[in-house]
């Protein structure tokens, strides 16, 4: 009988796409998945350590997985398990301990922890993170989505944000070579995979370590056959040129879909936080993208409450945003994280004043993602159809146009993974639109 092997993801769309890898990987080696439940044999929780809410809740799913069958081997793998080593191989919840790099060593490891047996006690394999010079070889050659696949591409970061504890969970920057990358996506698209979306830990630094860049990354994947849309993960302010915002405009696959990362619209907060950039150029970055496609989404995120925020400052942030009328904004009320610069901050700003703040930017969050989805009514658009929803009683296919606008269609046949064009009409609720005359 096939052992059953259970995965449970927490974190990023880089955490996810590694999930994907160690699935597939368990998958060849013979292992029956099957969901996070009671009654598997294998659990592998992929962890994260953004926060210290995440560490907690990493910490949760493991005590859950081994709770579901004591007699389950638990692999703890990911930033929780590189950032706290002695504190994860000592819980005893925990068989096996996978740090970032090491992921792909799952199987094996398995193997050589159910052949010594728990005699052995933990079962570790951590490397020196920040001394790695290389990006693990995982692949991912067919996804639980089928439609869309995100790509990892780079992992590791470089800038030391005063809040972020990652550079030291993730190690430095590291790049795929761009014929690894190229090569996985043919395999995806050959399996029926029609969008691409190219992320990392901080994708706008792809290529330094190599002598490339990301722009020719992304145009060298635009020229193959069978990749119909691309999407880009979170990108930097300053990775935005005039040169790169030329070249992105002239690739008619590109989706015209763009989240740059803000955190602040400060410049002094921006300052606290090690930002290397103003919110006057990040104003520009905007304006340059605006100018290169015909109404984009943009989209970012921002932290609300940073260590020493005073009430003008949230203020100007409120403000900015306001200006900048962008799709969407993911909104963060401050975490601290021990091991950072903005843990050991003076001026915490209290829960309470968070709460507030954040659920002002919220509610002007959802101003401006209205406004910038009646723009686009009555208009012309193309929709990837994705999966089956029931609502109110009636069956629809779901989608994303280019922009990432949700869109519905009766679910009258098959629309799986079919591009259909049709005009964006009214809407349905929670942000979704039925297409029409497709």
């Amino acid at each position: 009988m096939n052992k059953k092997a259970a995965l449970h993801n927490l974190g990023c769309k880089v955490n996810a796409y590694e999930m994907e890898a160690m699935r597939q990987l368990l998958e060849e080696a013979g292992y029956e998945i099957v969901p996070f439940a009671p009654g598997a044999d294998v659990y592998v929780i992929n962890t994260c350590t953004v926060t210290n809410i995440a560490d907690r809740k990493s910490r949760q799913m493991l005590h859950k997985a081994k709770k579901m069958n004591p007699k389950a081997v638990v692999v703890a793998a990911g930033c929780y398990s590189q950032i706290s080593r002695e504190a994860v191989e000592e819980d005893p919840c925990v068989d096996i301990v996978l740090g970032n790099n090491r992921k792909g060593e799952l199987v094996e490891a398995l193997e050589l922890y159910q052949t010594a047996g728990e005699a052995q006690g933990v079962y570790s394999r951590i490397t020196e993170i920040e001394k790695e010079a290389a990006c693990e070889e995982l692949w991912v050659t067919k996804t639980s989505e089928h439609t869309r696949a995100s790509l990892k591409v780079q992992d590791g970061c470089n800038q030391f944000c005063s809040y972020c504890i990652i550079p030291y969970a993730r190690g430095r920057i590291r790049s795929r070579r761009p014929e690894e990358v190229c090569q996985e996506v043919r395999a995806l698209t050959e399996r029926g995979c029609r969008e691409i979306v190219l992320t990392g830990i901080h994708l706008s630094s792809y290529g330094k370590d190599q002598g490339t860049t990301l722009q020719e990354l992304i145009c060298r994947v635009h020229e193959i056959p069978g990749v119909e849309r691309i999407r880009l993960g979170s990108l930097e302010p300053g990775i935005l040129t005039e040169e790169f915002a030329a070249a992105m405009g002239q690739l008619p696959k590109l989706c015209p879909h763009f989240h740059l990362s803000l955190q602040s619209g400060c410049d002094a907060t921006l300052k606290r936080m090690n930002r290397h950039y103003t919110a006057g150029e990040y104003r520009e970055k905007c304006q340059l993208l605006r100018e290169t496609f015909y109404e984009p989404a943009l989209t970012t995120d921002v932290i609300v409450g940073f260590p020493g925020e005073t009430r003008e400052e949230f203020e100007q942030t409120y403000a900015f945003l306001k200006e900048l009328a962008l799709y969407e904004t993911h909104i963060f009320k401050y975490s601290r994280r021990k091991g950072t610069r903005a843990d050991a901050m003076p001026d915490q700003v209290p829960e309470t004043v968070k709460n507030e703040r954040s659920a002002l930017l919220i509610e002007l969050g959802e101003e401006n993602r209205r406004r910038f989805e009646e723009k686009h009514l009555g208009r012309e658009t193309q929709v990837l159809f994705e999966e089956k929803i029931t609502l109110e009683g009636k069956e629809y296919y779901t989608g994303y146009t280019r922009e990432y606008i949700k869109a519905a269609l009766p679910a009258n046949r098959d629309y799986t993974n079919q591009c259909l064009e049709g005009i964006l009409g009214r809407e349905m609720g929670a942000h979704l639109y039925l297409l029409e005359n497709h």
